[in-house]
């Protein structure tokens, strides 16, 4: 029997350097299995294919995700983030082109905020799905088998004689624990390097430049500590998993709740690892030291600035002294801790970005792990809808944001070169910068490079004196071809260790 649905999960991370190596983890598709899992609980059928596992030479190839999208269903479901939006836009028209009566489905967060600006100029693709799936998605596939009016699916966007339709979004899932356990069936758990788990959905807290919190319009549903245990101990005897990425921004959500978990893990007797995103304000020593004893091996904590004056215009929550202590002891308790920073902030001057270079070098002196990235402007951020008319938005492919890396590029040293194979890509990102304003840059020459300078000197990128060139006075000044929105062209990013934090 033909499925009703060919699913496509087009989350990957993949990074080409210069010299020929390729760094590529597949994570389990937590999203695409959960949202099977309601499919065919409701009674349809679902062919799922993993991207991730395109064994080809060179996935972004035309022809490769053609061949990997042969013998479909009639209708096709694609999901992917920011990062991979233009590429699977571009691929969904290829798609389209040949199989022109096959309804194709646009999901996942790449597309959050620019729904409209896609239909409009996007006509291969027929629906975007926006939210959480497991409401929406059978009544989605019930519509059109039915042929019953879109208008009554809550949750998707699509065009009605040439207008653009939004429905309301369905009500939030407030009882994680009843959606049940995700498809796994559909995946062999030894084809993935990290092994997810998902302990709640969303963030209450209002990151000025945070693109999670959005996507679930700030509100947070948590499965119970039970649960998270029970799955844990499912995984660890079925598929013998020893190691659990928590991938939730808000895992450490309450001191009650991870005393909790840490307390059922350690009544379970299971010998796993785990690895946890923390905040500064909602850790302590004594919750800190509970999930050390019962397995936690790493803690990331989103610091963003040394400056008191950025944590603030960003609304964190917290205070550079708060960060400083709370990281002193996560690195005596942990293996591992991670400090994630964000820089190149519009707002951010050479004195609050000073300071945070300070903290990260005092950081690093402790054993943390420090992980810069460059500002991502995504459309559903607060910091990109603040920005004035006119703000000096600048499109640089030599110096994409870490977390808009597309896997098309070669990576050498602090700079990227762009293979003229995939050149349509680049162009497509040009030709649409309200589409895509995450690969762009604001104000690169005074906020950007000055910045990338610094970070080289103290080691957090690597150098390359290809894009360096010496001014008057013996500084080294970098020197980027750059494009304004419309215009040319290319280059740069950071050093192998550097991966997504939302993976």
């Amino acid at each position: 029997m033909s499925a009703d649905l060919t699913l496509v999960n087009l989350n990957m991370l993949y990074v080409r350097y210069a010299d020929g190596r390729k760094e590529r983890e597949r994570h389990l598709p937590l999203g695409p299995l959960y949202l099977i899992a309601a499919l065919e609980q409701a009674g349809f059928t679902v062919d799922f294919r993993d991207y991730q596992m395109q064994s080809c030479a060179d996935p972004f190839e035309p022809a490769a995700m053609a061949a990997f999208l042969e013998n479909s269903a009639p209708i096709l479901g694609v999901s992917c983030m920011a990062n991979l939006l233009p590429f699977t836009l571009l691929a969904l028209q290829d798609f389209k082109a040949r199989y022109p009566d096959k309804t194709v489905i646009l999901g996942g967060v790449g597309a959050k905020a620019v729904e409209r600006q896609i239909l409009a100029r996007c006509p291969w693709v027929d629906i975007i799905a926006r939210g959480e799936g497991e409401i929406s998605g059978p009544l989605l596939l019930r519509a059109l088998r039915d042929g019953t009016a879109l208008e009554q699916v809550p949750g998707i966007s699509f065009r009605r004689a040439g207008r653009y339709v939004e429905t309301p979004r369905a009500p939030r899932i407030t009882n994680l624990d009843a959606l049940g356990a995700p498809a796994f069936a559909h995946i062999r758990f030894a084809d993935y390097q990290g092994h997810g788990m998902i302990s709640s959905r969303g963030c209450p807290y209002p990151c000025t430049f945070c693109s999670v919190a959005p996507v679930w319009d700030r509100e947070t549903y948590s499965h119970s500590p039970a649960h998270i245990v029970q799955a844990m101990q499912r995984l660890h005897e079925e598929h013998g998993v020893r190691l659990f990425l928590f991938q939730d921004e808000f895992m450490v959500s309450a001191k009650g709740r991870v005393m909790e978990f840490c307390e059922r893990l350690r009544q379970s007797g299971l010998q796993v690892q785990w690895k946890a995103f923390g905040r500064v304000n909602l850790t302590d020593q004594e919750t800190m030291r509970a999930m050390a004893e019962t397995g936690c091996c790493e803690i990331r904590y989103g610091i963003e600035s040394g400056s008191d004056a950025v944590l603030a215009r960003t609304r964190k929550g917290f205070t550079s002294e708060e960060a400083v202590a709370v990281v002193t002891q996560a690195t005596r308790i942990f293996d591992r801790t991670d400090c994630f920073y964000v820089w190149g902030f519009p707002f951010e001057t050479m004195a609050d970005f000073h300071q945070t270079v300070f903290q990260m070098v005092a950081f690093r002196a402790l054993g943390a792990r420090i992980l810069p990235s460059l500002l991502s402007l995504l459309p559903q951020t607060d910091i990109y809808r603040d920005l004035p008319p006119g703000a000096p938005l600048e499109f640089c492919p030599q110096l994409l944001p870490e977390y808009m890396l597309t896997g098309h590029e070669q990576l050498q040293g602090a700079r990227c070169d762009l293979p003229q194979e995939h050149a349509r890509i680049f162009d497509f990102i040009r030709a649409n910068p309200d589409l895509f304003p995450g690969f762009y840059h604001y104000d690169l020459q005074r906020n950007v490079l000055p910045k990338l300078q610094v970070l080289q000197e103290f080691g957090f990128y690597g150098p390359d004196r290809a894009t360096l060139e010496t001014a008057a006075g013996g500084a080294y000044a970098p020197k980027i071809p750059m494009a304004r929105p419309g215009q040319a062209d290319m280059a740069r990013p950071p050093d192998p260790d550097r991966k997504v934090r939302h993976a």
